[in-house]
């Protein structure tokens, strides 16, 4: 389910801020081209493209606050970059790897598997709702799996010093998959070590390959599993010993698997 325009132009966050009753903060941020009546929040092709990024000064008001709703109390804060404040929680970003592009091949063709899975046995989230650059908007109808087993949003570990698992206001940090099951003792995989610091009291990380493209894990500080959100609104405590084609069913919107509540 994308939540982000590539990497810097706004991501979920910006769109929810009205929402958490912080409206005023979705006010300041440049969202779109200046002046423009829908002001479509993640559209850089503005005259002045560098001006809606999340690093600008327009926008650092917003993306140094500190936003209560977006913190797990068991996490730990940090403000890896500028200031800008990483949080816990990510969208669903489906059950492969951070960027899709549509039409392309998938690299889950071969050889690659986890937990005893073929990589090429786990569907992608919905057939190119992950598309880097914008995706598509979709409405409820189209997630045919059912709302109350979608998900939505799930935990993630706010990395510490320069590490950026949890910079939820970049786009490449902004969703986990399930392509690992919560909390694995696998590493999520980025495209650089320097963003990736695999050292305590982080979660393991290492770089991404072709074998291992960008993905990350739901993950949280409290014992036992992560808490999740439902695309009915619903919110759920999902243990780490959850099944793993389970967990990997739940991120799909229109993958058509046979799950049920007391799977998970």
């Amino acid at each position: 389910m994308v939540g982000m325009y590539s990497c810097c132009w706004g991501t979920w966050k910006v769109a929810l801020l009205p929402y958490i009753e912080q409206g005023p903060l979705f006010q300041l941020y440049e969202h779109g081209p200046k002046g423009t009546a829908s002001d479509n929040f993640g559209d850089p092709p503005s005259p002045r493209p560098w001006r809606n990024r999340y690093n600008h000064p327009v926008n650092l008001p917003v993306t140094t606050a500190h936003i209560a709703t977006f913190l797990c109390p068991s996490d730990r804060p940090n403000a890896p970059f500028s200031d800008i404040k990483s949080h816990s929680y990510a969208g669903n970003y489906g059950n492969t790897i951070i960027f899709y592009t549509e039409g392309a091949k998938h690299p889950s063709d071969s050889t690659l598997v986890h937990m005893g899975a073929p990589f090429d046995h786990v569907r992608l989230a919905s057939d190119g709702w992950m598309e880097r650059g914008g995706g598509r908007s979709q409405n409820f109808s189209a997630i045919t799996d059912g709302l109350s087993n979608t998900l939505l949003f799930g935990e993630v570990i706010i990395g510490q010093g320069r590490d950026l698992r949890g910079f939820s206001w970049w786009g490449d940090a902004s969703g986990f998959t399930t392509y690992l099951p919560p909390n694995s003792p696998l590493p999520d995989r980025i495209y650089t070590d320097y963003y990736c610091q695999n050292v305590k009291p982080n979660p393991p990380c290492d770089v991404s390959t072709s074998a291992e493209p960008t993905h990350f894990a739901a993950r949280s500080r409290h014992p036992g599993g992560v808490q999740v959100s439902f695309c009915d609104g619903s919110a759920r405590f999902i243990s780490d010993t959850i099944e793993l084609r389970v967990w990997r069913a739940l991120s799909t919107a229109r993958g058509g698997e046979a799950i049920s509540s007391g799977q998970y």
